[in-house]
């Protein structure tokens, strides 16, 4: 299961991560979030060892969102040693995600 990353927890579970992290920016009443979420949860099992895989509920934590500028959800940011790497916007395959996820490993 994907962590629950909130603005309190952002800085210390993102930025200072020593693995590649992927950050699921969705809310409960968008319906691609809904498409993309197990996918999300899929890849947390899977990677558990070699990523950071997160969720952050924008309607429930403003703050994050704002700073990287999401305007449209469900966006997929890809973080490595604090920064944003890489980032997919809308609903896509599985193989998307984990591919953009291999380019940081």
């Amino acid at each position: 299961m994907a962590l629950e990353i909130t603005d309190a927890n952002f800085e210390q579970l993102v930025l200072h991560s020593d693995k590649p992290v992927i950050v699921d920016f969705w809310a409960e009443w968008c319906g691609p979030c809904r498409m993309v979420g197990p996918i999300i949860n899929e890849i947390s099992e899977e990677y558990s060892d070699r990523a950071v895989v997160g969720k952050v509920d924008v309607d429930s934590n403003p703050g994050v969102a704002a700073k990287f500028g999401i305007r449209n959800i469900p966006t997929v940011l890809y973080f490595k040693n604090g920064e944003v790497k890489d980032k997919q916007v809308g609903a896509s395959p599985k193989s998307t995600f984990v591919n953009k996820l291999e380019a940081l490993l």
